[in-house]
């Protein structure tokens, strides 16, 4: 196909309009139908399967816009990606999945799509390059913006669809994912299905633009408002879209109009605010009444024909239903197995050698070495790209690997956050870095309800082998919003890795393991450690095994557990303690999700005494995590109560003195360990 020059004029908006040049061949007219019925039928079973209490929980029904799936996908090839939303089970037909899996899937049985773990709204299949329906709304765009920036970096042709409702469109992420698939031109197609209601709030309350399509001049994207129940408007306007991508011309913005006929959900009992008028006007746009109209037309079918097509979709779904009875529920060996990836196991280095590095430096080593190792590893984030990051440890990846693998990103952490997430299911090896680590609360819906859940909400086949990685901590007097330490919001959610090095050796060796891991992993650097002293590090590379402590030294009287920029602390502490007769062992977990119980364990069972120290608040840290785990199961070796030593609970001052009084101290450790004496 001939490369097309992009126009470097703002990007035209239109508004589609049927007419005789947007007719469907006969054959594509019948598949359109057949498709468009499967659909319906599919929906309609699933309604009357809740009301028999077949399926429980809830589904959302799209009844009355089918013609969006079906005109949408027939342009897509197998290998095209679609991220769709909470109302998918169309798209995923549309796009070839299975009703006996799906229904399965809807029945929370093994043999789902998903095992029974994700149900109606977590539909997908990777296999069909479905990345699946979605619960969160407008998740399907970042997501959809990671698989196309695979697609480009691949120098592939396909493309990516993220559909989306109106109120998706009032989200940040839409605009964030626009300009972001618009700087880097990629081969990404919004769909918004505009049925013109959430929940219950009718889009001209909440929306400002009288069309969603407005919108996309401000990307200089194409935008297009076309009829949503007319499947041959909206083949069209697809087509041009689909061909605009793959020519590498950047995305597009497709707005279609339609209506649900139901309410927002199967479960129902909410009052249904939208007038009968309006609803007996869009019933009598029924999109498959059109293609039914358009068949008889074109004579390509009877009505007898059409009844046998409704009929076989009626069995289809019958046996679909017989297909879930049959199939058994999922038991919690399936459920706990679904969580995580297997971590690799690694044999660590017998020698350290006696070259030196920073931790910085460390960091940065490992990057080069893995990015020469494995072609799929990327990073992004912001200015990490000719400037190295405002902590360096980006430095030279610009020059060595070039843009195409060294991104510099927008400030939109959900997007390219998200991004990072659909690239990784999509076969990409993401680094993700966030400049100051507090940004990351802009970035959780990705990472708690995105990344972390994807594996488990797909039956436990994907990976999503992704590292988001960034400076934590105080010390350097960057005040309350640059110098938290939330290790415990990660360590918390079941799904991702968490990982705190020390040291430059720990940092370069656990990078390492991290990116080679097929499951997200936040990977937490302190911002004290990039500016402290060198120490031997291996130049060949080498990994780490995740969940595996280290016993920085060893004693005999009392066990300190300490995190990054306090295990330096920690040793200190132990070394003062030593000249007062007191055996300090102190071991940093190194990882603290998985955290390696055993080696606590034991070691307390030797010592007899324990404190934890970490930066992180007293309240609700790490340490609580630990503590309770060794007084459930260790408490008879206990001979004093475990000691927690952190912050108090305010945030970080940015007067030096006050913040050197919130950080742990030397002392403060010195202290905590004689009272337990």
């Amino acid at each position: 196909m001939a490369q097309r020059k992009s126009s470097k004029k703002a990007a035209p908006q239109r508004t589609a309009s049927r007419g005789h040049n947007l007719q469907l061949e006969p054959d594509l007219l019948e598949d359109f139908y057949r498709t468009a019925v499967r659909i319906r039928t599919f929906e309609e079973r699933v309604q009357q399967a809740f009301e028999e209490n077949i399926i429980k929980g809830t589904a959302h029904s799209s009844v009355g816009q089918e013609a969006i799936a079906v005109a949408t996908c027939a342009n897509l090839r197998d290998d095209d990606f679609i991220a769709t939303h909470h109302r998918g089970h169309g798209h995923c037909i549309a796009k070839g999945a299975s009703i006996d899996r799906m229904m399965a899937e809807l029945m929370g049985r093994e043999d789902g799509y998903c095992q029974g773990l994700g149900g109606s709204m977590h539909i997908a299949n990777l296999d069909l390059k479905i990345l699946g329906a979605n619960g969160i709304v407008g998740a399907a765009m970042p997501l959809g913006l990671g698989a196309a920036l695979t697609a480009k970096m691949r120098t592939t042709d396909q493309v990516a669809v993220s559909f989306f409702g109106d109120g998706g469109a009032n989200q940040g992420l839409f605009h964030e994912a626009m300009n972001l698939a618009a700087v880097w031109k990629l081969p990404l197609i919004f769909i918004c299905e505009n049925n013109q209601y959430a929940l219950s709030t009718a889009m001209t309350s909440t929306t400002s633009v009288p069309r969603i399509s407005d919108r996309a001049v401000a990307y200089n994207v194409p935008g297009t408002t076309v009829d949503g129940n007319d499947a041959a408007e909206l083949f069209h306007v697809m087509r041009d879209a689909v061909d605009r991508a793959r020519a590498g011309e950047g995305p597009s913005l497709i707005e279609a109009l339609t209506w649900r006929w139901g309410q927002h959900s199967v479960r129902g009992g909410i009052a249904d605010p939208r007038s009968d008028d309006d609803k007996d006007h869009w019933i009598a746009r029924d999109p498959l009444l059109r293609l039914e109209e358009d068949l008889l037309a074109q004579k390509v079918t009877t009505k007898r024909g059409l009844t046998a097509i409704r009929k076989k979709a009626v069995e289809e779904c019958e046996d679909a239903i017989a297909f879930g009875d049959a199939s058994p529920e999922p038991d919690e060996e399936t459920m706990h197995n679904s969580v995580y990836s297997p971590h690799a196991t690694y044999d660590e280095p017998t020698s350290l050698g006696e070259r030196e590095l920073t931790y910085t430096q460390a960091l940065n080593e490992a990057m080069h070495q893995e990015m020469e190792r494995d072609e799929s590893v990327f990073i992004m984030g912001e200015d990490i790209g000719a400037t190295g990051g405002i902590f360096g440890t980006t430095k030279g990846l610009h020059e060595k690997f070039g843009e195409v693998r060294v991104r510099d990103t927008p400030i939109s952490e959900p997007a390219f956050c998200g991004a990072g997430v659909g690239a990784a299911v999509a076969g990409m090896r993401p680094i993700v870095e966030v400049q100051i680590f507090d940004f990351v609360t802009l970035m959780m819906d990705m990472l708690v309800n995105q990344a972390a859940k994807f594996r488990y909400m797909m039956g436990g086949e994907p990976t999503v082998p992704l590292v988001v990685r960034g400076p934590q901590g105080g010390g350097i007097r960057l005040a309350a919003q640059h110098s938290q330490s939330l290790e415990a919001w990660f360590a918390h959610v079941p799904g991702l890795v968490v990982v705190a090095p020390s040291s430059p050796y720990d940092a370069k060796g656990l990078l390492t393991a991290a990116i080679r891991d097929d499951n997200p992993v936040v990977f937490l650097e302190h911002k004290l450690l990039y500016f402290g002293d060198a120490a031997p590090v291996p130049e060949e590379p080498y990994a780490i095994p995740l969940g595996k402590a280290d016993i920085k030294r060893e004693g005999s009287d009392v066990t300190i557990i300490a995190t990054q920029a306090m295990v330096a602390r920690a040793l200190s502490a132990a070394q003062q303690l030593e000249n007062e007769g007191i055996s300090v062992e102190v071991i940093d977990p190194r990882t603290l999700r998985p955290l390696d119980e055993e080696t606590i364990l034991e070691s307390v069972c030797k010592t007899n005494r324990l404190v934890v120290v970490h930066e992180a608040w007293t309240r609700g840290g790490f340490g609580s995590e630990v503590s309770a785990m060794v007084m459930e199961k260790a408490f008879d070796w206990l001979d004093a109560p475990v000691t927690r030593v952190g912050a108090p609970d305010v945030p970080m001052p940015f007067n030096d003195r006050l913040e050197l009084a919130v950080i742990p101290s030397v002392e403060r450790i010195v202290d905590a360990v004689r009272d337990l004496f």
